[in-house]
């Protein structure tokens, strides 16, 4: 089996040679350890330069899958920034427009609040469902809490019915490098992560309970784009494709506030994406506990669930899961992210054959980090990880 064709199989509970193996990695990861050739701005920012680091990281831990979970660039984005400053904490970037990006050499790029009046994110008592989704981008915190950029070329009205072409560079410069060998899986956010983006995560929270009317409507809305982007990158050829759900666990919301605002939303999602690509498999990505919920999240009609933390910053037994939701959803992940920064070859080889033992019966299961791998895990425990899916992967006879 080739890689791409053991993740195909495993999506679909069909059998396979071994359990695949493929991890989301921190952007900080590729910053610290591929970016010998690149910046970390330009890792961030270029089309090119992250193809190549995806590529890069997949060969080198052996991954059966990659994730391509940015947003392609279009080819003049660097002339936005007539100004790169090196400081003691990172570049510091300063956009056309006035806003400010540090990138740290070891994490994820933050937008400094520029000193214009424009608010950073919507008012959700001023916004109207009927009128201001056609002027998202007057929002900057909503524009790089879902696309990473301090701003988009064009009207970003029209992202609601239409993706600019450029959004899908990556994908074909991936899929240029990898052929078939690899399983190539684009990334979506779901409607209610653009809900706490737009109106900012305390006031989008509280919109919750003050009305939950008006927030259903907006999910509804926000739905629309995110299935446009979802059918954009399924037309380009993607294997999969993932709803990141971070904020929907019990950390956050209770099972009927899910129930209410997320199952809705989501599912319209999935059901349109299968409409229209039915071989296509889309899966979702929840952090935190999700062990009240796994058969909610199975009624939005996902074909898979991703993370799966266990304690302490989740609540997930694997072996649970497969028995309540294993028929109807494939399980990728619950190896415990935050233990890899500190675990020995020894502790981490017994974690990654418990996963297998519990994962392994049955199908459906793709080995992995529950959620990203932190940007300081040494390289030589992913090495050590597809050493073991590779051996021990297989059904025992």
């Amino acid at each position: 089996m080739t890689s791409r064709q053991r993740v195909a199989a495993a999506m679909r509970h069909a059998p396979v040679d071994r359990v695949p193996w493929m991890c989301q990695l921190a952007l900080g990861h590729y910053f610290l350890n591929f970016g010998q050739r690149y910046q970390p701005h330009e890792i961030w920012f270029s089309s090119e330069a992250f193809a190549d680091v995806l590529v890069e990281a997949a060969q080198r831990y052996r991954f059966d899958g990659v994730l391509i979970n940015i947003p392609g660039r279009p080819d003049d984005l660097h002339t936005g920034i007539p100004h790169i400053e090196a400081t003691p904490d990172g570049e510091l970037l300063t956009w056309k427009n006035g806003l400010r990006v540090l990138v740290p050499p070891d994490d994820n790029p933050l937008l400094e609040p520029d000193d214009t009046e424009r608010a950073p994110h919507a008012s959700f008592a001023d916004f109207d469902p009927e009128r201001d989704f056609e002027r998202l981008g007057a929002w900057p915190r909503y524009i790089w809490g879902v696309y990473h950029v301090p701003e988009l070329p064009g009207e970003s009205g029209e992202l609601l019915a239409q993706i600019p072409p450029y959004f899908l560079r990556t994908i074909d410069l991936v899929k240029r490098r990898v052929g078939e060998s690899l399983s190539i899986h684009g990334e979506v956010f779901s409607p209610f992560t653009h809900l706490l983006e737009l109106f900012g995560y305390q006031d989008a929270m509280l919109a919750l309970a003050m009305d939950p009317p008006k927030v259903e409507r907006i999910l509804d809305r926000l739905a629309d784009a995110v299935i446009a982007w979802g059918r954009a990158q399924a037309e380009r050829g993607v294997d999969a494709v993932l709803i990141s759900s971070a904020f929907a666990g019990a950390g956050f919301i209770s099972p009927d506030m899910y129930r209410r605002f997320v199952l809705p939303c989501e599912r319209k999602v999935v059901d349109a994406l299968h409409a229209t690509h039915p071989g296509v498999p889309v899966y979702t990505h929840t952090c935190g506990r999700l062990a009240d919920r796994l058969e909610l999240l199975a009624e939005t009609h996902t074909d898979g669930v991703d993370t799966l933390d266990p304690p302490p910053l989740g609540d997930c037994d694997l072996a649970d899961a497969k028995r309540r939701v294993g028929a109807r959803l494939f399980i990728k992940g619950n190896m415990n992210a935050v233990a890899l920064l500190s675990d020995s070859a020894d502790q981490l080889r017994a974690r990654a054959l418990a996963a297998l033992e519990a994962g392994r019966p049955g199908g459906g299961y793709i080995l992995s980090t529950a959620c990203s791998v932190a940007p300081r895990v040494e390289p030589w425990k992913l090495e050590l990880l597809a050493d073991v899916a590779i051996a021990h992967g297989r059904e025992k006879e």
